[in-house]
């Protein structure tokens, strides 16, 4: 049995265009234990948040219209809108609603299902030498795609992902994995966010140790003038 197969058998089937064919606060909490496959390494989520389009939803990226930069969540649904932010970390995104929506869910978190190993060398690119799989052990399990931006790096995304078509059996797909039961499913504020801040489109796998941690949004300072 190949690589593959090992995670299928774990994992389950690829999920369908279908699925991601809904509005996003639909197809959010339904990602939830579904798993995010790609190479050797698999992450079941535990934590996702629902945007929506243009002049809907304050928060999201397409708000105020198509840009460069979001032009694949106005793409057909199932496609990766990954994007950089804070100079330094990669976030990634399932495209949902038919093409010219401009919605999408952001996975936050999740547990690494399979290829721990490497998941965990992704977190120390830069060590090296007889003390490297000494550090690499010291990063806990729970932690190694807890949050968006490891997530990211546990799976390898990275920039040239963007657009990746996940439905058609290419490197990246998301499984079916195990849907959460609609009692352990909880919702609350999206993390971080200055607008739409009260729209609860953050969900999470109640009790799951892998969720991240909530922060609401706090404002920059500027410094004060002085005469």
């Amino acid at each position: 049995m190949g690589e593959r197969e090992l995670i299928e058998d774990v994992a389950g089937a690829p999920l369908g265009r279908d699925f991601f064919d809904r509005p996003s606060d639909v197809v959010a909490p339904d990602l939830l234990g579904r798993v995010v496959v790609h190479g050797s390494v698999a992450v079941r989520l535990s934590e996702v948040e629902a945007y929506g389009g243009p002049g809907q939803d304050p928060a999201s990226h397409t708000y105020r219209g198509r840009t460069p930069r979001n032009s694949v969540m106005f793409g057909p649904p199932g496609h990766l809108y990954v994007y950089f932010t804070y100079g330094m970390h990669f976030c990634a995104n399932l495209v949902c609603m038919p093409a010219g929506t401009g919605a999408a869910v952001l996975l936050r978190a999740g547990e690494v299902i399979a290829g721990v190993h490497t998941a965990r060398i992704r977190r120390l690119p830069h060590a090296d030498g007889p003390d490297l799989e000494g550090l690499v052990r010291r990063v806990p399990d729970r932690d190694l795609a807890r949050g968006p931006a490891r997530l990211t790096v546990a799976l390898g995304l990275v920039r040239e992902h963007n657009g990746t078509d996940c439905c058609v059996g290419g490197p990246i797909q998301v499984h079916e994995g195990r849907p959460v039961p609609s009692g352990q499913v909880r919702t609350g504020p999206r993390t971080g966010v200055s607008a739409g801040a009260e729209t609860p489109w953050r969900f999470w796998i109640d009790g799951d140790p892998t969720v991240s941690p909530y922060r609401a949004h706090v404002p920059r300072r500027r410094g004060r003038a002085t005469s």
